[in-house]
């Protein structure tokens, strides 16, 4: 019987004790409302309430040294939000980070002895 191959496979993100601050999902809102300029839109893409996806962005200014997105309410000419400098080295660092833990997966998939 032929060995089978093996890959292994995972995801990552960063959490703090009090739990997850950063992973692909927030990172893809973040990069949805850096095209969108819009909470809402961004949330909308994505499938999920408003309110789910504002209270993922008040985690993550909180919890990341400082803000990744700030917003300005609606009105005659409607809001919008605009990630800040921090939330753009948020994006940098975790696609940075995803990588480096691919090539982590995919060299030590060679050696898998099962």
């Amino acid at each position: 019987m032929e060995r089978p191959e093996f890959k292994l496979n995972g995801r990552i993100w960063i959490e703090t004790p009090d739990g997850k601050v950063l992973g692909h999902g927030r990172v893809e809102l973040l990069e949805r409302i850096k095209a969108s300029g819009s909470i809402r839109q961004a949330a909308l893409q994505m499938k999920m309430s408003y309110k789910q996806a504002w209270d993922l962005i008040n985690h993550m200014n909180e919890n990341l040294g400082s803000p990744v997105v700030i917003s300005h309410r609606g009105g005659k000419g409607g809001g919008n939000a605009v990630l800040t400098e921090n939330g753009l080295k948020v994006i940098e660092q975790f696609h940075s980070l995803h990588n480096m833990f691919l090539e982590f997966l995919n060299a030590s998939s060679n050696n898998i002895q099962l």
